[in-house]
């Protein structure tokens, strides 16, 4: 019997999750809590069992093979509560030839001590593992969609004239952030706040492996916050700590961020974005520091408590997190099409590209993003002295705007100018 709901707002990944159980016992899908794993993973199921339930996790301490129904595909929704849950999926799988008969989800990864006491096999060729983000702008239906990175690519991009989103709209979008529960709701900003409220004060303490204090993660959220969609050091986060932050304890080390960063990292709350390696004059000039995001803008929003009107009051904070907005949305996008996002700096000159869309042919194409038209001569130049400066070109260049109205291909350089809310994969 399907679990599907008619009121499912289909996911980028459905596709992946349908091909890898037509291949594979078992699927796993790891991602933040609230990302909309569990209703992703019911539109594919046949029975489903919730180990944050009591009565089904003691079971499964007892022993994991009594919790499987055997109704195909079967959703076991926080494996990783039980960890030794793991190794009887992978047994099951291997008691026959049979493909698709469970899907896992997990919101934080194990602790070592877990992994070597409870988990003894990879599941490699039995259980295939893939990961899930907050909704992109089209998934969550904000993007017309009317242009796609693969149309660019492959230079088939129909120009025409969009509908002009202002910027109190896309304000919006970054507050509401990609969490499919709040999409069409009125109060955007309460799931976002709640959310940091729970990493705070439950999340961090999950893991029994070392007690850490909630004051310290929330000044940690807050610096990571300040600094996104920038190349922030740790050296960088406890001085922007020690600047803002009046707290009688605060994070003095570079062990201690470290630290504090994993644990985020475990909860799939951060989503940076490596540098690229390229040839560019000489590789020793390339930078090699990742751009820092939290998974979704909404978070840093929540973190800061900004609001639709202080970001109007300051544009350069809102320029980083539109930036963010778009860098997760590409993130999600290059994830579907099995590429990678990177970007791009020059530490002598200064030259830096927003986002580097590498694909799995090994080509690959620049994007800058600006929040208005007022910064497209701008964009223009900076790709255009990348083009010139780099041995391998890129494949196409790109230019995403947000408050703009037209699918563009400028007719000097060949630079795509694209809004993002008329962007898919």
């Amino acid at each position: 019997m399907s679990l599907k709901n008619d009121n499912y707002q289909k996911r980028l990944v459905d596709e992946r999750i349908s091909k890898y159980l037509d291949v594979f016992g078992a699927v796993s899908i790891e991602g933040p809590k609230w990302c909309g794993k569990t209703w992703t993973s019911l539109n594919h199921a046949n029975s489903v069992i919730y180990l944050t339930e009591k009565p089904s996790r003691e079971l499964a301490q007892v022993d994991p093979k009594y919790i499987f129904i055997n109704e195909w595909p079967q959703l076991i929704d926080e494996w990783q509560i039980v960890p030794s849950t793991w190794d009887l999926v992978r047994h099951e799988c291997d008691k026959t030839q049979d493909t698709g008969k469970f899907i896992l989800t997990s919101s934080t990864t194990l602790s070592k001590e877990e992994k070597e006491d409870e988990v003894f096999h990879s599941g490699t060729g039995r259980i295939a593992s893939m990961h899930m983000y907050p909704m992109s702008l089209y998934e969550s239906g904000d993007s017309s969609g009317n242009v796609s990175i693969t149309d660019m690519f492959n230079d088939k991009v129909e120009c025409k004239y969009e509908r002009k989103v202002e910027l109190d709209e896309l304000a919006n979008l970054i507050i509401r952030g990609g969490w499919p529960a709040n999409v069409g709701k009125k109060n955007i900003d309460l799931i976002p706040k709640d959310y940091i409220e729970s990493i705070v004060t439950k999340d961090i303490h999950e893991r029994k492996d070392k007690k850490r204090n909630s004051r310290k993660m929330r000044m940690l959220i807050r610096s990571l916050a300040r600094n996104e969609s920038s190349l922030a050091s740790y050296n960088t986060i406890v001085k922007d700590i020690e600047e803002y932050e009046n707290e009688t304890e605060l994070i003095e080390s570079r062990q201690t961020i470290a630290d504090y960063l994993g644990v985020l990292d475990d909860l799939f709350l951060i989503n940076n974005q490596e540098a690229f390696e390229i040839n560019y004059r000489s590789s020793k000039r390339v930078g090699k520091t990742a751009k820092r995001h939290l998974v979704d803008p909404s978070l840093a929003c929540a973190a800061l408590a900004l609001t639709k009107e202080k970001l109007f009051n300051d544009l350069n904070t809102f320029s980083l997190m539109f930036e963010s907005l778009v860098e997760r949305d590409l993130k999600i996008y290059m994830d579907y099409l099995d590429g990678e996002l990177y970007h791009f700096r020059d530490n002598v000159s200064g030259d830096e590209v927003d986002a580097i869309l590498e694909f799995p042919s090994g080509e690959y194409a620049a994007v800058e993003i600006k929040l208005n038209d007022k910064s497209i001569e701008e964009a223009k130049n900076s790709l255009n002295k990348f083009y010139q400066n780099v041995h391998k070109k890129p494949k196409f260049m790109c230019i995403i705007v947000g408050h703009y109205e037209a699918i563009v291909k400028d007719k000097e350089t060949g630079i795509y100018i694209i809004p993002i809310t008329s962007l898919r994969p």
